[in-house]
């Protein structure tokens, strides 16, 4: 079996490695691939474009993400290859059909490759993911079934259909390659009910622009655990309704300010929100962290959690908008009576376009805490301290906007206390995440 993984790993490697070169030469033949496109195979002689201004726009993408254990304090390094594919069509059906502000979209995606977490012993305790591509069963799903409209002048925003929580709710930017700095972090420590993508759910979800720069909204998303569990394309193209035991209802209320003061007259996002659901806690089941820790909940109580983020350019570069530096940050506090988390923070920087050469280029700094809900969770089996530490995640990255179709991002990141205990140690990790859009 170890020698079967080693080949399994060894393979992945290498198809990692000659996609790579492969996009390396791509990247400098200019009469096969348009740096300058935003697709890595054009414009179809112009059809995309015809196609889109009648109201049909195809998408086509693709994520890698590799990493490796550099150095940790425990045996077996190991590494890990994970991806996935995104097929999707957005529908303008005021150009298509006449229907005034509305539009519909469906997207299809697939997850395949291994997590690090499941290759190397050293990394297994760990609560966060070093490759925030992997999870939620590595098969084909329909992530995106919706339709949308604005009524009262565009101020009211109505959309129906199947889409996760995270698609509209606590959206953060996802450029890192660790987890816990990637995306609305309030869905990645409450998964056992809120489902951020890949995953979807019948939902429904109300915003009204109170002014331009400020909007609520309200959803409601079954709760389905047919849904989130997913091993194969029946379970991820799942319609029915049947296993739904309840409904996760977020609230939320965000600015997005184009400036934000006269002394600071740069765009910016800021959110809080709050969830609550309306699923017993009896029937969770915690079993993404076994065999390391076991959860007690209250079967009495629901789930509920607060989020808090922000986002906000600080400088320009020479003058130039779209470059400069950035600042970011999330806090989330969960309940003590159905949370295997109690809270999880993050803070990040990026910097576009810090060199003239490279006007598109990033450099992104960002550090994750993610704390234990100790009323709750405790440890299974034997370690040498059976109390929690938090976990710290960290990591730095550099994005290469090697065309306008291609970024590359390769990073390191760190993980003190794995699995929020120092027992585990800690480790260094090299990774690669790279995007394509074809």
């Amino acid at each position: 079996m170890e020698q079967l993984k080693h080949k399994r790993l060894s393979l992945r490697s290498a198809v990692f490695m000659t996609l790579l070169g492969g996009i390396s030469s791509s990247i400098f033949a200019a009469d096969a691939f348009e740096r300058s496109s935003p697709w890595m195979f054009g414009d179809w002689n112009g059809k995309r474009t015809e196609l889109k201004n009648l109201g049909y726009d195809f998408t086509v993408a693709y994520t890698g993400e590799f990493a490796g254990v550099m150095d940790a304090d425990r045996k077996g390094k190991g590494s890990a290859y994970a991806d996935q594919w995104t097929f999707g069509s957005h529908f303008d059906l005021n150009k298509i059909f006449g229907w005034q502000d509305t539009e519909a979209l469906i997207t299809i995606t697939h997850r395949g490759g291994q997590s690090l977490n499941n290759e190397s012993d050293a990394m297994a305790p760990q609560f966060n993911q070093t490759q925030e591509v992997y999870g939620r069963g590595q098969t084909w799903r329909l992530t995106d079934l919706w339709i949308k409209k604005k009524f009262l002048d565009q101020k009211l925003d109505i959309k129906l259909g199947r889409f996760g929580v995270g698609e509209d709710f606590a959206g953060f930017d996802c450029e890192f390659q660790n987890l816990a700095l990637c995306g609305g972090q309030a869905g990645n420590w409450a998964g056992d009910q809120w489902y951020n993508g890949p995953v979807s759910q019948w939902a429904a979800r109300v915003k009204y622009n109170v002014q331009p720069e400020l909007f609520t909204q309200i959803g409601v998303y079954e709760r389905n655990t047919v849904n989130a569990n997913a091993t194969s394309a029946s379970d991820g193209f799942n319609l029915s309704t049947d296993g739904s035991d309840g409904a996760v209802i977020p609230v939320e209320i965000v600015w997005q300010p184009k400036s934000l003061s006269s002394h600071l007259p740069l765009p910016g996002e800021y959110r809080a929100g709050y969830l609550f659901s309306t699923v017993d806690s009896q029937n969770v089941k915690v079993d993404y962290t076994e065999p390391y820790i076991s959860a007690d909940f209250d079967a009495n109580h629901h789930k509920w959690a607060v989020w808090l983020s922000g986002k906000q350019q600080i400088t320009t570069h020479n003058g130039d908008a779209s470059r400069g530096l950035t600042i970011m940050g999330q806090a989330t506090f969960y309940d003590n009576k159905t949370s295997t988390y109690s809270d999880a923070e993050n803070l990040a920087v990026v910097y576009t376009g810090a060199f003239d050469a490279r006007p598109k280029d990033e450099i992104g700094i960002g550090l994750a805490r993610i704390a234990v809900n100790t009323d709750a969770v405790n440890f299974r089996g034997t370690v040498n301290d059976r109390g929690f530490n938090d976990e710290l995640d960290a990591e730095i990255y550099y994005g290469l906007k090697a065309t306008n179709w291609l970024t590359i991002r390769p990073n390191i990141q760190y993980v003190k206390n794995i699995g929020a205990n120092k027992a585990y140690g800690d480790a260094w990790v090299g990774g690669v995440k790279f995007n394509m859009n074809f």
